[in-house]
């Protein structure tokens, strides 16, 4: 009788841990299957945002071409996204910044965008959307140097590598443009790339560590409201050089401007911090060599540019010093 009531409490006992083991492993199924769901939802924000990003380069070509001015361009752009941001923020919890923080933020949107875009949307002017792509492509590069250079971080000989091989890009750039590119001038382009390049690396040197303590809305809608009030003196000059904003304006140049305010601005904003969140920094990172590919191939599908045989030289070896960057900071 003994034995028989002792086969039954251990028949019950595995069979209740029989039961608590195929429960752990249905709720672990369901865990790995919403993480993996979060992944795909990952690797699509964060295709979707450099493929805007890529076709962003064209398009703001084309407005530059016919539709504004360069402040023109900036002022429109800070305005638009200072709106949306604000107006998203109304929506969501109110986040304190203190006031140290909020100078960092506003010091880098004067920084990073009034002056880092604007010499964007010159060096578009000048030079052909390709070219600028390409340049945009060293910003790890970039921003190592600047690290070294205003934080003393140390530069490895694999990182002196990558930087010998961006450089050795950037140059074959600037030697085909003194040979007659396509651009109005490409040279001055390319210079004033470079230089929006740096000021952009800066801008992520100094707002590193205020990024990690709040939203991206929080800090956008600090700094795209600075940015504006900061060009609007100097929009304000040429508002009537402005053919988006006269009588001649027609629904090409308003779908343009809005596609660079809403998606290439704000919605570019939400997807990035989006996909970091489920995904590694390397393989956030590896998505932005897409943007000089699609911005090269929309360009020479609107004739903005034509193929030459230095441009996929070029784009293999920035390519390349990006991936030696970024993975020596991995």
């Amino acid at each position: 009788m003994l034995k028989t009531a002792l086969s039954l409490i251990t028949l019950a006992y595995f069979n209740h841990k029989m039961h608590q083991i195929i429960l752990f492993y249905y709720l672990c199924s369901i865990f790995f299957k919403q993480m993996e769901n979060q992944r795909i939802k990952g690797h699509a924000a964060v295709l979707g945002a450099n493929i805007i990003f890529g076709l962003g380069v064209p398009v703001t070509k084309l407005l530059l071409d016919e539709w504004v001015t360069p402040m023109g361009y900036m002022f429109t752009r800070c305005l638009g996204a200072a709106l949306i941001f604000w107006a998203v923020s109304l929506f969501l919890p109110k986040e304190k910044v203190e006031r140290r923080d909020l100078l960092v933020i506003m010091a880098g949107g004067l920084l990073g965008f009034v002056i880092s875009q604007t010499l964007t949307a010159w060096a578009l002017t000048y030079t052909t959307p390709v070219y600028f792509s390409l340049i945009a492509t060293l910003t790890p590069v970039a921003t190592m140097l600047m690290a070294a250079l205003f934080i003393s971080e140390k530069i490895t000989s694999s990182k002196f590598l990558g930087v010998c091989v961006g450089i050795a890009g950037a140059l074959l750039m600037v030697f085909k443009s003194w040979q007659g590119g396509s651009g109005k001038d490409d040279l001055l382009g390319i210079t004033l790339a470079i230089l929006s390049l740096l000021t952009w690396a800066i801008y992520l040197i100094i707002t590193r560590k205020v990024s990690q303590k709040y939203t991206a809305v929080t800090q956008m809608k600090w700094v795209f409201l600075v940015s504006t009030v900061a060009v609007l003196p100097f929009a304000s000059i040429e508002f009537g050089q402005q053919k988006l904003y006269s009588a001649a304006w027609e629904w090409s140049g308003v779908l343009e401007m809005a596609f660079i305010v809403i998606f290439a601005t704000v919605a570019g904003y939400f997807a990035i911090p989006y996909a970091m969140r489920y995904l590694k920094a390397t393989t956030v990172s590896i998505y932005t060599n897409l943007q000089p590919v699609v911005a090269s191939f929309v360009a020479f599908a609107l004739g903005q540019d034509v193929l030459t045989w230095d441009k996929p030289v070029a784009l293999v070896l920035v390519l390349l010093s990006a991936w030696i960057v970024t993975r020596q900071n991995q």
